[in-house]
């Protein structure tokens, strides 16, 4: 039994200086050819006081005159995927991982849970853009939502458009409970195809719908069946554990006790802090228009936020100026599965405030 704990303890002190190495917490900055940190780039990490809470983001980019891009994630901080799955917009904007209210680097045990509601979301929202704006010398910048980000963002964009040269929606929500239900069905289907009769029997005794909403058992089933199918984070991400909590580890700019709040944030979260109010919300009814141009970012196998109702909501958006985009090798995060088209488009279209390259106009 002695020999059996020191083992333990020696294996468990080992992960701890292993995750303690690959902790240092610090931004690692962009360099030239020579090595040395690159002329004009800005590589950040820091904390700005927000409606009463302390607040972190990254700030990124090769030239620190380019425009500013807001990013608000979709509940689980992602800016630790941008190690394998690059993005590249750092080369186009400077850009802002802002880590939200109760999540990663603004993660606190003392935020009461009672205060994390949609008003409070958008009005910190709207404080950082301001922040951002000062700090930048900028008129407006950029809003990009993603996933649970565009629940918030795209009422942001609506209540303030003077703020924002456009309003960019990856995997945008609209009537996230017709989205559920959806994929509900799709999952159903699919794992009665390849023969998952367990997964099948789970699915059956959680349904998905208007009146009962997402059950328990279902919430506890959705990220992993459809991971395993291909149709959530990635296309090619078949496990939360290998392709989030794994990556989420090895990222050096976080500090071991940034990794642990990433997950402590999730956790008390779920799918998400506002889960109850999205699934109330029909977005095409509460945002029917917008006083600015905006851009819908759809990969055809999502089904986190489903394809279906994103695109049937844009069809019906108002806007002076308007671009829906298809990717056709992505699931929920275009930005981190295509990144050379989403290059394309920010700069040939929504840089140039134009809609050339969309889809549907």
């Amino acid at each position: 039994m002695l020999i059996t704990i020191s083992i333990l303890l020696s294996c468990l002190l080992i992960l701890v200086v292993v995750l303690l190495l690959y902790s240092p917490g610090k931004p690692v900055p962009f360099l030239d050819k020579s090595g040395r940190p690159l002329a004009g780039s800005i590589s950040e990490k820091i904390h700005v006081h927000i409606n009463g809470v302390d607040q972190g983001m990254f700030i990124k980019g090769t030239d620190i005159t380019k425009p500013v891009l807001l990013y608000l994630h979709g509940g689980l901080p992602d800016y630790f995927l941008s190690r394998s799955y690059p993005t590249g917009l750092e080369d186009h904007f400077i850009v802002i991982w802002w880590e939200q209210r109760g999540s990663g680097l603004s993660y606190s045990a003392d935020i009461p849970p009672e205060t994390m509601t949609p008003e409070q979301m958008l009005s910190d929202v709207l404080e950082v853009t301001n922040y951002l704006r000062r700090r930048f010398g900028k008129e407006k910048i950029y809003l990009m939502g993603h996933s649970g980000g565009t629940f918030i963002g795209i009422q942001a964009a609506a209540r303030a458009p003077e703020l924002y040269y456009a309003y960019i929606g990856v995997a945008q929500m609209s009537n996230q409970i017709q989205s559920e239900i959806r994929t509900y069905e799709y999952m159903l289907e699919a794992f009665k195809k390849n023969g998952n009769s367990k997964m099948v029997k789970k699915l059956e005794a959680a349904p998905v719908t208007i009146k009962d909403g997402t059950p328990d058992a279902y919430r506890a089933l959705r990220d992993p069946a459809m991971h395993s199918l291909g149709i959530g984070t990635t296309r090619d991400m078949n496990s939360i554990v290998t392709g989030l909590f794994l990556p989420s580890l090895a990222c050096p700019e976080y500090t071991l006790m940034e990794k642990i709040n990433l997950w402590r944030g999730k956790s008390r979260s779920g799918i998400s802090i506002l889960w109850d109010t999205m699934l109330k919300t029909d977005l095409s009814k509460q945002v029917p228009a917008l006083d600015l141009p905006v851009y819908f970012f759809e990969g055809i196998y999502d089904y986190t936020c489903s394809y279906t109702e994103a695109k049937s909501y844009f069809v019906h958006l108002q806007a002076p100026l308007k671009g829906f985009y298809t990717f056709e090798r992505s699931a929920h995060s275009p930005l981190f599965e295509e990144p050379e088209k989403m290059q394309q488009i920010l700069k040939e279209d929504v840089l140039a405030g134009l809609n050339n390259l969309a889809d549907i106009k």
